[in-house]
């Protein structure tokens, strides 16, 4: 499990096209209200070299590190000056550029690259309803999208894809062969499968597809889990709503983030929200060390019952926020594994030629005031993962979950 995960948070690409865009709420119109968010360009020259001083000027006026990491900033605005001629050199300058930073959330995005990140804030979809990996120069299913098209026609997690119609898959770059997948709903498209040495040819038709970030169920002894699968859909929150009125008749919460790599903070501060009636939920200091508090509202809370959280190494980013909360406040025990730690927020902002630059502009720190960046968050109890995703009554972490809400549960009714 450890290593696809970690595929996933590398290389992965959801085999769908993302319609629609950003999301904001009223509460927070601050800048600073989402781990991505998405700038639009400025009227700006759109030659590669207007492309690249834009870049040069975006990251001079908004990366959270004033000594551009002990640097001459002013250096970078001359050093390609009449040099960048084409989308390539624009490529390469502009790379070059940010990798001075050293900072690893900080990237130029080509178009395509820019286009595909800026969709995944919207979780109305065109496809088939698969995540694919590339492991050897293979193209691999990670997963398969409940309530699909993939599901429907009998996808399987480790199906090899050899080709999309009759293209082989050889060679070919992940993100190309997202591309070959994606269509117009309604259409077909054929996948030529290596499962268990065998050749297996799907003819799957492609469709809008819903993705639900959250899932739940009842456990045994009046437990609900609910699994937040990710944090970057717009409609995360209102999901994660249904489930906690859909399991009100529980005893107290387990809510699983383990594998969640973040998306929007708005959705962390949304959720954490539910089960607080006051206090701060997150802060966010900028470059000039100007600090944004998000308090409580009480019109959000929802409930205070027992609640654990699973946590694991690749719990990033929003997860981490309200994991971060929810101990800092006292309202859940985390068990599992240390989070990932990942304080950082950033700003995806779009450049006058349809590319774009990723970069950092903010911390974050939790309640107690504590910046987790390269740290992560101790769970409180350390369990180490045992079992696999098709024996879930396997799941060592889930069981010590369990244990330990079963402890607050009668605490709690024992006050």
């Amino acid at each position: 499990m450890k290593n696809i995960k970690k595929s996933i948070y590398i290389a992965v690409l959801a085999i769908i096209i993302l319609i629609g865009a950003g999301y904001y709420q009223d509460r927070y119109k601050s800048r600073s209200v989402a781990e991505y968010i998405v700038s639009t360009a400025e009227n700006y020259d759109k030659t590669p070299q207007g492309v690249y001083n834009k870049a040069w000027r975006i990251i001079k006026n908004n990366f959270v590190d004033e000594s551009y990491n002990n640097q001459d900033w002013k250096k970078w605005k001359t050093r390609y000056k009449a040099q960048i001629k084409t989308d390539e050199d624009l490529r390469v300058a502009t790379e070059s550029m940010l990798a001075s930073l050293n900072d690893p959330y900080t990237r130029f995005l080509p178009k395509d690259d820019f286009e595909e990140q800026h969709r995944n804030i919207d979780s109305r979809l065109r496809g088939i309803g698969v995540h694919i990996t590339e492991a050897d120069g293979n193209i691999i299913v990670v997963s398969v999208i409940e309530d699909t098209p993939a599901k429907k026609y009998g996808l399987k997690q480790k199906d090899q894809i050899l080709k999309v119609d009759k293209i082989s898959t050889k060679g070919l770059p992940l993100k190309d062969v997202a591309e070959l997948i994606r269509g117009e709903e309604g259409s077909v498209v054929v996948l030529t499968i290596l499962r268990d040495e065998k050749t297996i040819v799907k003819k799957i038709a492609r469709e809008e597809i819903k993705i639900k970030t959250v899932k739940y169920e009842m456990l045994d002894k009046n437990i609900a889990y609910i699994r937040i699968l990710s944090f970057i859909s717009n409609d995360t929150h209102n999901e994660f709503k249904k489930a906690l009125y859909a399991t009100k008749s529980s005893d107290g919460i387990i809510v699983d983030v383990r594998g969640n790599f973040g998306g929007l903070l708005t959705n962390a501060v949304y959720i954490t929200n539910m089960f607080l009636k006051t206090g701060n939920i997150v802060s966010i200091v900028d470059k000039d060390e100007n600090k944004q508090d998000y308090p409580a509202d009480l019109s959000m809370f929802i409930t205070q019952k027992p609640v654990v959280i699973l946590t694991d190494e690749s719990s990033a980013s929003a997860s981490e926020i309200f994991s971060g909360a929810m101990k800092d406040h006292k309202k859940a025990v985390l068990v599992g594994k240390k989070t990932f730690g990942k304080g950082r927020v950033q700003m995806v902002t779009e450049l006058p030629d349809g590319s774009g630059v990723n970069f950092t502009i903010a911390k974050y720190l939790t309640p107690s005031g504590i910046d987790i960046e390269h740290k992560g968050i101790e769970p409180d109890y350390e369990v180490d993962y045992k079992g696999n995703e098709e024996s879930p009554e396997k799941d060592t972490q889930l069981k010590k979950a369990i244990e330990v809400l079963l402890g607050e549960i009668r605490k709690t009714k024992a006050a």
